[in-house]
């Protein structure tokens, strides 16, 4: 196992419990169907970046969402390039990282990326 690998698979393993992984780029679909009913949250985060470490330790300091409130779902965008460009494509976003997108009713309602992601953010976008 490899320096990379092992890297990815501590990063996963320290994900919240309620953070869904996203890295098929079939779940898209499956992403916009749900969030009819219940609002998502796909935060895209480079493993290898400073800015992007950071938002994602201010997500996890600052969560005080409930299951019932929304889906959350984590892409690691360096082993998943493809997943990564087809959520740009599929909500039609510009590609950041790090980057938050809230999807309801099947389209992204607000994106934003870098020094913005945050959980005042996602409210914010949700009470919109």
């Amino acid at each position: 196992m490899g320096f990379l690998d092992k890297l990815f698979n501590a990063e996963q393993a320290s994900l919240r419990e309620d953070w869904k992984v996203l890295n098929r780029i079939e779940q898209l679909e499956e992403i916009k169907k749900a969030s009819y009913n219940k609002p998502a949250v796909i935060f895209k985060h480079s493993i290898s970046c400073g800015i992007s470490g950071m938002a994602k330790y201010k997500l996890e300091e600052n969560w005080n969402f409930q299951d019932e409130d929304l889906d959350f779902y984590y892409l690691d965008l360096i082993n998943n390039r493809p997943v990564s460009n087809a959520v740009a494509q599929t909500f039609n976003v510009v590609h950041q990282s790090p980057q938050i997108l809230v999807i309801k009713d099947g389209v992204s309602i607000y994106d934003t990326s870098h020094h913005m992601v945050g959980v005042p953010a996602i409210k914010k976008a949700l009470e919109a």
